[in-house]
């Protein structure tokens, strides 16, 4: 086990300037090399490292530079989407274990590649998808491995944000949605929504996707905003929007389980993941912050269901997640409710015992592809499209099964590892 992990941090966007102040802030990581591709955002990330722990880090513009040039044990990649999973595939070549921001892809063949590298490799690569770790996802799953959801036969998902002012500025802000709405149709940001789901599901591991049909309505949302709130940018006064307002995409899973995901970000919705689950003796509705099991005696028929919205104080007396029960008692920290910290530490956990991570290559690949299948579905009519088995048939047997505090496959209680590492 290493007791001090060298990190690379690659991207000072958004994401970006937000994690690597978790990554300085933990006793057993180091930040000692910084790269972005904007000289000043690279210089920005230089200073931050320098005020906040006294040290001044390895800077360059070109991540190339780090391998050739720094001893490191791990990198995380905070760039762009397109990005991704160029520079992931880079560094795993070179023998550096990858923990990567979330978003979709471009292209299938991108897909394959990270995965064959992997395999080639042996090297590791993690999505730090941090909503796997949000409480009321963990509860869920709790209770799902325990049996208390019976079968699990449909999930909802979707990520609904309102997001014009944030594409419509990307120019200016060098932010990597705008040209992705000009010109492509998607589901582009899957994986908030489905990474959860999927452990639930027990995808990659007993189960996997089977196939998968999208829907997008027009493109009318970002015209609209600019209409009433105008533009910095005069020269999307007019411009044709490829990306649909809503995309609906439908999932049939191996093990008979249908999946529902929404992608909603250029019209004026309030912010959810519209997570629902759907058992045969249980239900979790996100909304309304309720939850109903066969055993609470409830006429679903005969009681308004309004009655007991806003009930799961009690579900997390009793199924909480062993981590996020520590982590209350601990003081819930910055960033989302917490769960930017537990995947950090659930990839830094990873690198430092060299076991396979939470999130691994083969889920990263099934939840990457949501994005140029949907793409293809929605070309083609919404025509259904076969979803590629990325593990070479090891979800029927996994050879090795992710366990330990951080797992997304068991739960267990490991109160000997610290979310919050001592000095």
């Amino acid at each position: 086990m290493k007791d001090m992990l060298k990190i690379a941090y690659i991207g000072h966007g958004g994401r970006g300037k937000y994690h690597i102040k978790n990554f300085i802030k933990m006793p057993d990581c180091e930040v000692v090399a910084v790269c972005d591709k904007l000289p000043d955002r690279a210089d920005s990330m230089e200073a931050l490292v320098k005020e906040m722990t006294g040290k001044t880090p390895y800077k360059t513009t070109n991540y190339k530079d780090i391998i050739a040039n720094c001893q490191i044990d791990a990198v995380v990649v905070c760039t762009d989407w397109n990005m991704h999973l160029p520079i992931a595939i880079d560094f795993m070549e070179a023998g550096i274990p990858v923990g990567s921001e979330v978003g979709g892809c471009d292209n299938m063949n991108e897909i394959w590649n990270l995965v064959d590298t992997h395999r080639r490799t042996g090297v590791e690569f993690m999505m730090l998808e941090n909503c796997c770790y949000g409480q009321k996802e963990l509860m869920v799953l709790n209770m799902v491995k325990q049996g208390l959801f019976g079968e699990v036969v449909h999930c909802d998902g979707g990520y609904r944000h309102c997001l014009c002012d944030e594409i419509l500025t990307g120019e200016e802000k060098h932010q990597y949605r705008l040209n992705n709405y000009i010109h492509r149709n998607c589901d582009n940001y899957p994986t908030h929504a489905l990474g959860p789901i999927a452990k639930i599901l027990n995808i990659n591991n007993g189960n996997r996707f089977l196939t998968l049909t999208a829907m997008s309505s027009k493109a009318a949302g970002l015209n609209s905003y600019i209409d009433v709130n105008g533009v910095e940018n005069k020269s999307l006064i007019g411009q044709k929007f490829n990306q649909g307002d809503v995309v609906n995409t439908s999932i049939k899973c191996a093990n008979g389980e249908t999946i529902a995901l929404t992608l909603a970000t250029s019209t004026p919705v309030f912010g959810s993941r519209n997570f629902n689950i759907y058992g045969t003796k249980a239900f979790f509705h996100q909304a309304t912050k309720s939850m109903h099991t066969v055993d609470d005696g409830v006429d679903l028929e005969a009681s308004p269901w309004q009655n007991h919205w806003d009930n799961l104080e009690e579900f997390y007396k009793k199924y909480d997640h062993p981590i996020w029960r520590e982590y209350n008692e601990a003081g819930v920290g910055a960033g989302h409710g917490g769960m930017d910290h537990l995947v950090l530490r659930a990839f830094v956990e990873s690198v430092k015992n060299g076991t396979k991570p939470p999130i691994d290559v083969y889920d990263a690949a099934s939840l990457m592809a949501i994005t140029p299948l949907s793409e293809m579905s929605i070309a083609n009519g919404s025509q259904p499209v076969a979803f590629p088995d990325f593990t070479y048939g090891q979800w029927i047997e996994p050879e090795v099964t992710s366990r330990g505090k951080y797992s997304l496959n068991t739960v267990e209680n490991m109160p000997e590892i610290k979310i919050y590492p001592e000095e």
